[in-house]
């Protein structure tokens, strides 16, 4: 062999070499990248959002019928719309005699019992035109048994050692989708980009989030905000990895379930410190937590807000809307209903009163103006006052800038004595619910009758 074949394959196996070397260190790289953290939309971030039951809201039941009702939401303040899933229910293995909103028959359609896909359009435009926003319930984790797929690509799902269609759990109506088929992920993205791309919404709350794999999620959220930027709420408390890409906010039941028995006098109100600080370890400052006294499945498989709080669920809504997190109104909260609304039948909101509209109203403008309340890291940190002075008052401050929030909750039956004993919480405040001033210096006291709740602020705009 001559020289000059010995130095080309000296020379190749040099290049070969560090061509190797280069991309085992792109290999590395790739690996010990960090995935990009979630960033908000930015009208969230002083956001509530409001859960809409198109079924049981009016008489009608309808998309239309429910449209009548968004300048008073509006006059609320509500933000976000969260609208109960509005695709046609499957027939095949019905629960009740309509349905569960959650087993879905078609994703691409609009259940015809609530109306027409440009009565829907007509809807999100109408509140964007008022400046609200609409997010959409999407069932990602399982279908109705007819659903369109289920004939047409019966490979898209989950079977038995016997080839049957799976149920997950104890639900009957519905079949689990199988995620290790890449045409079933297609096409559940591209139904996801379909109600972004001809209705204009503004995002999805997804149904059992967690039980769907969060690369899916990652994936599906990253191809919808190349159509626009969207908010997205996960039905799920546990995987935090859901909120590093693809979600905004998740729930908070360990929150809620506290908060019911606190209600019920079995356990204190400062456990509830105990259950922010397990929440400021597990998550970042940066998500978004959802808190609620109710919704769809608690008002409807575990009691109202009467039957589990009683005459604590002014102030446990207070409570959701002052410390750090994104606060819910269920349908018919405003309203004071006190009914369980039964789920696979028709069962009407009665709206012939709505005593605690101006009561939401006034949190809903006390999160939205005052920056100590915003979401996430826009707000100001949770200041505890209580400090072991009385289990069952629950106090704090917020600040933020200049802003400054002052919220004492006497969770329990009794009359409570409640002492300011530090000085870095005097200041000239003013209640938001009645708008009295009030000077409070080092060793101001509270006389708190049960379940009291009072919220002062240095800055409230009207």
């Amino acid at each position: 062999m001559n020289s000059k074949i010995l130095s080309s394959l000296a020379l190749i196996m040099l290049l070969t070499g560090l061509f190797l070397t280069s991309c085992d260190q792109q290999s590395k790289q790739l690996k010990n990248k960090q995935p990009d953290k979630m960033k908000h939309v930015e009208w969230s971030m002083n956001a509530n959002i409001y859960e809409v039951n198109i079924r049981q809201y009016t008489p009608e039941g309808t998309i239309n019928a429910f449209r009548k009702h968004l300048p008073r939401l509006k006059e609320m303040e509500v933000d976000i719309l969260w609208l109960m899933p509005i695709q046609p229910i499957g027939e095949l293995n019905r629960k009740g005699s309509l349905g569960s909103y959650y087993s879905v028959k078609d994703y691409k359609a609009v259940n015809p019992e609530f109306g027409t896909l440009e009565e829907f359009k007509a809807l999100v435009n109408e509140a964007h035109e008022l400046g609200m926003y609409v997010i959409l319930d999407w069932v990602a984790n399982h279908s109705s048994w007819d659903n369109v797929w289920a004939t047409s690509h019966p490979e898209y799902y989950q079977k038995d050692s016997a080839g049957n269609f799976v149920s997950p759990f104890d639900w009957s109506d519905v079949i689990a989708f199988d995620y290790n088929q890449p045409a079933m992920r297609d096409s559940m993205v591209n139904s996801l980009k379909f109600w972004v791309e001809e209705t204009n919404i503004d995002g999805y709350r997804c149904d059992v989030a967690g039980m769907v794999p969060t690369d899916f999620w990652n994936d599906a959220v990253a191809q919808l905000k190349q159509v626009k930027p969207i908010f997205m709420l996960a039905e799920d408390e546990d995987n935090i990895e859901l909120l590093q890409q693809a979600f905004d906010m998740n729930y908070t039941w360990e929150m809620h379930h506290l908060m019911n028995d606190i209600a019920k006098g079995e356990k204190k109100a400062s456990e509830l410190w105990d259950k922010l600080a397990w929440n400021n370890n597990k998550f970042s400052p940066e998500d978004y937590r959802m808190y609620f006294t109710s919704n769809h499945d608690e008002n409807s498989w575990n009691g109202t807000t009467k039957e589990r709080m009683g005459d604590a669920s002014q102030a446990f809504a207070v409570l959701t809307y002052t410390i750090p997190g994104m606060p819910l109104i269920y349908s018919g909260q405003e309203a004071g209903n006190d009914k369980r609304l039964r789920f696979f039948e028709k069962d009407t909101i009665d709206w012939a009163q709505i005593p605690l509209a101006d009561f939401y109203k006034t949190l809903n403008l006390l999160k939205k103006n005052n920056k100590a309340l915003w979401n996430g890291t826009y707000g100001g940190e949770i200041i505890e006052i209580t400090k072991g002075q009385n289990e069952n008052v629950f106090a704090f401050e917020r600040r933020k800038d200049d802003n400054r929030v002052m919220v004492i909750l006497n969770f329990s039956t009794e009359d409570q004595l409640f002492t300011i004993d530090r000085e870095m919480f005097a200041g000239e405040f003013t209640n938001v619910f009645n708008g009295d001033k009030v000077t409070i210096a080092n060793g101001h006291q509270f006389n708190l009758k049960p379940w009291e709740y009072i919220v002062l602020t240095t800055s409230i705009e009207k």
